[in-house]
């Protein structure tokens, strides 16, 4: 995939938060890999997004470091797809079931100033797991657990390996390597139940 100009995808997000509609960010060199939302907040180096799933859910935030994305797209049958499918989630009330736009209305903090620092600091004050991919993985795994410790310049994430539940696992992470972060949605819930009830980590 041709990677994009930095100010083009900059402009993309821009105009996709300014008239709330979905856009495909494509951050992976895997183009089967990508992710569909609403961007909510731009800094100098990330983008928040309210994320949708393929059922056309609310499944969580994830902020995305700009630098990394290859390409967007704001006009696309998957898109027209996904649209539809937001509207029947509305109809049938699925459509937020984590409480996602709730949270962002109650605390407009989380989108004003360093995006990183601010979902990250979220996370490992309200003790809840996180996703985290890096530069060196590339999307080829990613690390879901808890964040022990966090300053500046690096965080300690416990983390499970879901083919090989026998521990816990530490991983050292500079923020300059993270790509993105996942929080409060789907893999967050089901991290905290496996934390829970196979490590009586929470």
């Amino acid at each position: 995939m041709k990677k994009e100009q930095e100010k083009d995808i900059r402009v993309q997000l821009t105009i996709a938060k300014q008239q709330g509609t979905l856009i495909e960010v494509h951050n992976l060199p895997d183009d089967e890999y990508f992710n569909v939302g609403f961007v909510v907040a731009l800094d100098p180096v990330f983008c928040l997004m309210i994320s949708i799933d393929w059922d056309g859910k609310i499944n969580g935030l994830i902020a995305i470091r700009i630098s990394s994305i290859y390409d967007t797209q704001r006009r696309s049958d998957y898109l027209t797809t996904i649209s539809e499918k937001t509207k029947v989630a509305h109809d049938y009330h699925y459509f937020d079931i984590w409480q996602v736009q709730q949270f962002l209305d109650d605390h407009p903090q989380l989108m004003v100033g360093d995006l990183l620092d601010n979902v990250l600091q979220d996370s490992f004050t309200n003790q809840l797991p996180v996703v985290i991919g890096t530069q060196k993985y590339k999307g080829k795994d990613d690390f879901e657990g808890l964040l022990t410790r966090l300053d500046k310049i690096q965080l300690t994430l416990h983390y499970f390996n879901d083919h090989d539940l026998s521990s816990l696992w530490e991983y050292r992470v500079l923020r300059a390597q993270i790509d993105y972060v996942r929080v409060r949605g789907t893999q967050m819930a089901t991290s905290k139940q496996i934390l829970q009830d196979i490590f009586n980590e929470m």
